[in-house]
């Protein structure tokens, strides 16, 4: 009788390479989740006796999942994917009874290892499209343009993460990250920083392999007077300016982020220095830009350090002559 296997992940792409990371000849029944109220209603239809599960979800995530299942002790063994690799995010899903955890994107040795290891599969096959062709969700998905920016930033968000976690010594909470497709102009009206009326920025500019655009932090003036403290900076010995206080939270989150995305996206892309947007002015006085009507491709990461009540804004935005190169590869991504 064929395993039922689930795979829980808000983005297509994930769903789908997860499906082809599966060992081959390996007699399942795979379905799929696209958030985690939906795999909790799979698993109590009895269609998950192996869950593969993704953190960051719209509706209920990953962790609210995984507590789910302890309380309410339902049959099923989930193994957490997530491009979180903050050691935080690993203790606390391997609290809450996980089996175990892979960091993304997904790895068929690394997914073959951890079954045999725990005596799902006795000699895991290498993955076989004849998986893949028999699941319904998959063999048709058409990885659009914002789904790919989507996961790629997804995992580049949890990288910038645990920079940040590892270097103030706290949890960061992760978002799932939001992609807008919309005129330069009209950008500051959708993001989350809109609800601040006193916000500080800094922009770092990227480019490579005919991809343009710029990285741009934003954080509201509570926000930064916390930053400041949990930095720790000694006042004793030098006047620490604001633009060092950005410039040295950008370089943690943003340059982790822009690496991470290089790497996946094969680009070899060259970052210009920090420049400070402004202080103490709204996201419409930041964001105002000389290419005001051109089209951009925006992903907007709302970074949270929960004990601290800091909230921080990092939007990539492509410019519109970037698009055209990113739809290119997304098509490498089918």
């Amino acid at each position: 009788m064929p395993l039922p296997v689930l795979i829980c992940d808000d983005s297509a792409m994930a769903r789908k390479v997860m499906a082809r990371s599966l060992p081959g000849d390996w007699d399942i029944d795979v379905s799929f989740a696209c958030d985690g109220r939906e795999a909790i209603s799979a698993i109590e239809a009895g269609r998950a006796d192996l869950l593969f599960l993704d953190l960051n979800m719209p509706v209920m995530d990953g962790y609210e999942v995984l507590q789910t299942i302890r309380q309410r002790d339902l049959p099923t063994m989930a193994i957490v994917v997530s491009g979180d690799v903050q050691q935080a995010a690993y203790d606390q899903v391997m609290a809450l009874g996980a089996l175990d955890f892979i960091k993304k994107p997904a790895n068929s040795t690394k997914i073959a290892d951890i079954l045999q290891r725990y005596g799902i599969v006795e000699k895991p096959q290498p993955p076989s499209e004849r998986i893949v062709d028999s699941v319904a969700d998959t063999p048709t998905l058409a990885v659009a343009l914002q789904d790919l920016m989507q996961e790629v930033v997804n995992i580049a968000m949890g990288e910038a993460g645990a920079s940040l976690s590892k270097l103030l010594n706290t949890f960061v909470k992760l978002p799932v990250p939001k992609v807008m497709s919309c005129r330069y102009d009209e950008l500051h009206r959708h993001i989350a920083a809109a609800n601040y009326t006193t916000l500080s920025g800094v922009t770092e500019g990227f480019i490579g392999n005919n991809i343009t655009g710029e990285a741009i932090l934003l954080i509201d003036e509570q926000s930064f007077g916390r930053l400041f403290k949990l930095f720790d900076y000694d006042q004793r010995l030098r006047k620490v300016s604001d633009l060092e206080v950005l410039v040295d939270l950008s370089s943690v989150i943003t340059g982790a982020c822009l690496q991470s995305i290089g790497t996946q996206l094969d680009l070899q892309l060259s970052y210009s220095a920090p420049v400070m947007l402004g202080r103490q002015q709204n996201a419409s006085e930041l964001l105002n830009n000389a290419n005001k009507a051109q089209q951009v491709l925006a992903i907007e990461v709302n970074y949270a350090i929960p004990d601290q009540s800091i909230d921080c804004d990092l939007l990539i935005v492509f410019t519109e002559q970037s698009i055209a190169e990113l739809e290119d590869r997304a098509g490498c991504h089918q």
